[in-house]
Formats: structure tokens, sequence, C-alpha cells
């Protein structure tokens, strides 16, 4: 293609496809958990730290875009209230109001949310499976008593029932929006899934999904991919499913079961799971009598038959819990220890060893098999010691569905005015007509070249014509799009002179 400046193409599909990218990717930079350890992951290596709790499960915390720690949550016993939560600031004291929070010192029952109306507010979802039930959320103000924060509502109640002990929370396909969900737990048995959704007007009135087994078993946790496309669900009584989930309508538009819910003991009371960074994997905790730490293959047409066992102990030694994707985009497991005689919650102050000071790490998560690196017992928590849970944050940083239907704040933005001489390229779709319709005004040069290409970036259209230099330099073609299917576009418009690009969405 002599003349043409063909080196522009992959920058272009490159600039478009990752401009969400360039953004502050620190949000969970801190993890505060267990009993007074935190891992800060902002530098080139995760670090030990430092926290103020003493929880054995539910925790989550939230940093600034930079990566500094704002606060943390969690149910704490060094409060000697260890059946309500505690929300600490920055200094690792208690923020104001912070103390009284709903909860129950379980396992999956708090969440952190940035307020999409404002950047200094933030919501704290809550469920208390027992024995007070109900669904919650407090407000907090990080403008307030110097910048440290106050809770400025607490415990506003939006459910009365028991919950499953699970809260995730998912960004809408906005990039600014969230969803937040959790499962019912209730007998008779139900597949019911209620959900918020987040926006700068508040909190939505309760939806409600049904989807999936239907189960009585109260302790079921929920993990999501890294794209927040997919949620995973596995509890006490043997379940394992893969809910595949709609970002922009907050739907769930099928179901994988890998595993069936059994009828009766003896359960393997699954823990926790959580997805490989490729979403291809998902790995699965038990803690029970047998403590396994377990790998299904998502890209296989039957996943329960490639279950791998990674590790294999016995209780009470070591107990497996919370396994839990980092920043550094490797998966950590925590352990708690049992030496069946003195209650390990709290720890006696001479209960240390090499189960509970550190934590298990996959190293490449994305490998199948022995080739992901398993090393159990092998981040140290500079003395610190961990139980069977780790933070509960979502992905703060997770960005819009660029070019989707939902994508709300960057699609569907009115063209900039026009600045004399300079080249503009505008794209119209008519749904009706499945046509495309091309428009350019001060294209410079007499010869050009017009492609569609794909989300994938695979060209899907070419065209090559003349064009009016003078008056103008205007370019017009309309193209007939009924063969494509639906989905992102990027129009690439290349003369001998310079490269102009628009998108558009099929729908």
């Amino acid at each position: 293609m002599k003349g043409f400046p063909t080196f522009y193409f992959p920058l272009i599909i490159g600039v478009l496809f990752c401009v969400n990218k360039i953004v502050a990717q620190h949000r969970s930079d801190v993890w505060c958990f267990g009993h007074w350890a935190a891992i800060n992951f902002s530098g080139p290596v995760p670090v030990p730290d430092t926290s103020a709790l003493i929880t054995r499960g539910s925790c989550a915390s939230i940093c600034s875009a930079s990566g500094q720690l704002l606060f943390y949550i969690a149910n704490d016993s060094s409060t000697l209230l260890w059946d309500r939560g505690v929300i600490y600031n920055s200094n690792h004291t208690l923020m104001m109001n912070g103390d009284s929070i709903a909860g129950k010192a379980w396992y999956q029952e708090h969440a952190i949310i940035p307020d999409p109306a404002d950047s200094n507010l933030y919501y704290t979802f809550n469920s208390c499976p027992t024995p007070v039930y109900g669904f919650y959320y407090s407000k907090i103000n990080m403008t307030l008593n110097g910048g440290l924060g106050a809770v400025v509502q607490k415990n506003v109640q939006l459910q009365s029932f028991r919950t499953a002990d699970c809260i995730t929370a998912i960004k809408h396909g906005n990039g600014r929006d969230w969803w937040v969900l959790f499962r019912k737990n209730s007998s008779p048995s139900t597949n019911e899934i209620y959900e918020y959704l987040i926006t700068p007007n508040g909190i939505s009135n309760t939806i409600i999904l049904t989807a999936g087994s239907v189960s009585t078993a109260g302790f079921a946790k929920f993990c999501v991919s890294n794209q927040g496309d997919k949620i995973g669900l596995v509890n006490a009584a043997g379940l394992i499913e893969v809910y595949y989930f709609n970002r922009c309508n907050g739907l769930i538009d099928s179901v994988r079961t890998l595993e069936p819910e059994l009828p009766s003991p003896p359960y393997p009371w699954y823990w926790e799971c959580e997805f490989s960074p490729n979403s291809n994997l998902l790995y699965v905790t038990t803690s029970d009598s047998s403590c396994l730490l377990l790998q299904y293959n998502l890209s296989d047409s039957n996943p329960s038959l490639t279950r791998d066992t990674l590790q294999f102990t016995n209780y009470p030694i070591a107990t497996l819990g919370a396994v839990r994707l980092a920043p550094d985009n490797r998966i950590y497991v925590a352990n708690a220890y049992y030496n069946t005689v003195t209650s390990n919650y709290p720890y006696p102050d001479t209960m240390y060893n090499v189960y509970n000071t550190y934590l298990s790490v996959i190293n490449h998560p994305d490998s199948v098999g022995t080739a992901c690196d398993y090393q159990p017992y092998s981040f140290y928590l500079g003395g610190k010691r961990c139980y069977k849970g780790l933070p509960n944050n979502p992905d703060y940083d997770l960005g819009p569905l660029t070019g989707s239907i939902c994508d709300t704040l960057t699609t569907g933005i009115a063209p900039q005015p026009q600045t004399a001489g300079v080249a503009t390229l505008q794209t119209t779709y008519i749904h009706t007509w499945q046509k495309l319709f091309v428009n350019a005004q001060q294209v410079k040069g007499k010869n050009a070249l017009l492609m569609l290409y794909d989300i994938q970036g695979k060209e899907v259209y070419r065209l090559r014509k003349g064009h009016a230099s003078g008056a103008g330099g205007y370019y017009t073609q309309d193209v007939d799009i009924s063969s494509l299917s639906n989905g992102l576009y990027i129009v690439t418009l290349v003369t001998d002179k310079e490269v102009l690009s628009a998108r558009f969405v099929k729908n």
C-alpha cells in the first residue's frame, strides 16, 4: 500500500483500546487483615505492613488513586466487640463515629464503595448473617476530622432477612456506577440474589435476581473475574457455580455449574474462590477435615473433570481460608492455625508458627497445574499473623466497557466544535437501515482508504476511493454493515497525508 502510513494502524487501535488503562490502579494497594497484619503493594514488590486489626475474617480497605491508605473496616476483637464492625482511619485509629458498624465477624460481610457523586464520600455495605439479620450501609465523609474522615450515616437498613455471608461489588459498564450484590439465605431453599445500583443519585430500589441452583446453605462466597463479567459462587454444601454477569444491565445471562450441592453431609466445606487474571481458571479452597486448594480449568467443556489438587493438609493443624487476587497479579491464600486445645481467635501471644505468620502464594495463576507455581507459606507477614480472611476489595479501578451500549460516559459524546483547517471524521449508524454513514471534512490528500476494525483489531471492511480535496476536502461514504455482528468498531480513514479515526457501536 505504497504512500500510506501503515505504521499508524496498530498505534490507533492500541490507543483507542487501551485508553482506559492509563489511569491509576492503586486503590487496593494496601491490604489490612488478620492479627495486626497488612501488605503494601505500591512498590515494585509487596512488603509486609502493620494494621490495627485483630480480625479472623471479613475486612475491606481502600486507598487514594495514588495508593495512600484512606481507611479500612473489619469485625475486630481488639475492641472487645467482635460481633460488630469498626472502621479505622489511615492513622490506624478508630475513625470518628466508626464504632458499632453492623456485622458479626464472619468472612465476606463488608465492602467499601466510592460514592459516584463525590470523590470525598464512601459507602460501606455490611451484612449481618446472625443474630440480628439484615443488610445495611453506612456513609463516610473524608473531608471531616482533618482529612481522616468520619462516619456521617450509620447502619441504614436496606433488608431485614438473613444473608448468606457474601457481599460483592462490580463496576457498572459505564465505569462510574456500581452494582452491589449479595445472596439471600433462607429456608425453604432459594436462589435469590439481591442487587443494588449505586449512582450519583444514590442507592436504587432492590433488584432481585433468580439464578443458579436453589440452596439453603448459608455459608456462601462470591468472587469476581478481572473483567467483571463472571461471578463465582461456592458454598459449604459443595456448590460451585459461575454466573455470566452483564455489567450494563446488572443481569445474569447464564449459569455454569461445576459441582452440584450435595443433598446431605458430609459436606466438602468449600470456603472461597478466585479467578485467575485471565479468568480461564478458578481456584477454590476447602476448610474441613481435609483442607484443599483446587484448580478448575474453565476453558474446558467440562471443568469439573479438570479439577486439580494443588495442596492437601489435614485439619486442624493448618486450615485454608481466603484466596484472593492481589494488585501484583498473584493469588494469595490465607492460613489459620489451630492447636486443637486453645481457641485460636484471638491467637494467644505464644502462638506463632509458619502457618499463621505466612501467606501462601500462587505466583503464575494463569498457568494450569503445577505451572502455576504454588508456594505454600512463602510470603512472610513480618511477624504479624493471619486467620482465614483477606480483604473483600472489589476492583476499584475497573474501567468502562468502552463503546458498549451502556458506556454513556465516553460514547455518544457530541462532536467537538470544528476548527478551521483541522480534519474531522464523523460516523452515524442507523439501526433500522443497518447502514453506517461516514463523513469527513478538511481532509488532506487526494486518495483515501476507509477501513473498519472489530474489537479484536480484525479488519472487517476496506474501500479505496478518491475524494474532493478542495472546498473543504469532503469525504462521504455509506457502508452496509448488516453482515457485521453487534459490538464496537473502529473506523479509520487513511490518506497519503493523515490518519483519522472514530468509533461506533452496532446494536
